[in-house]
């Protein structure tokens, strides 16, 4: 029965504003290089996928952000602007666009990844392999439903 008392509502609720304060950390870290080239969080979730995913599309941008091509569009510009993201058109049908970092884009996630970087490393170097394993599965499970 007592396996059980993590399920229990005020856990769950724990759970839920620990996640948060793990995002608003992790996010909060670049600060001060995205205030740098002002640019927001917006656009470090689309840097962070486009570093991740080179050449996707802008429809699979907006499928992995879940958010709508209008709020997208605003931050693309602005990256593209700034000269931190490229576009190359498709080769096998040419109405996609896809994205690509600039080297200035690569620069920037390179920079921002070190900073993020450290509190994960901290974090993973000071826990054991279970508990790292454990909590990727648990990660997974809430993201995939």
């Amino acid at each position: 029965m007592n396996k059980l008392l993590y399920l229990k509502d005020e856990r769950i609720k724990d759970f839920i504003e620990k996640l948060f304060y793990a995002y608003r950390e992790i996010y909060a870290d670049p600060k001060k290089i995205l205030d740098k080239y002002s640019l927001g969080l917006a656009h470090l979730k689309a840097l962070h996928l486009i570093s991740k995913y080179q050449g996707l599309t802008i429809s699979e941008l907006i499928s992995k952000l879940k958010i709508t091509k209008q709020s997208l569009n605003r931050v693309l510009q602005e990256l593209h602007k700034s000269s931190f993201i490229i576009y190359k058109k498709g080769q096998k049908d040419s109405r996609h666009k896809h994205i690509y970092l600039s080297n200035e884009g690569k620069t920037l996630t390179n920079e921002i990844f070190s900073e993020q970087k450290k509190r994960i490393y901290k974090a993973l170097k000071n826990s054991d392999s279970d508990a790292v394993l454990n909590f990727n599965e648990v990660i997974e499970k809430i993201i995939n439903g």
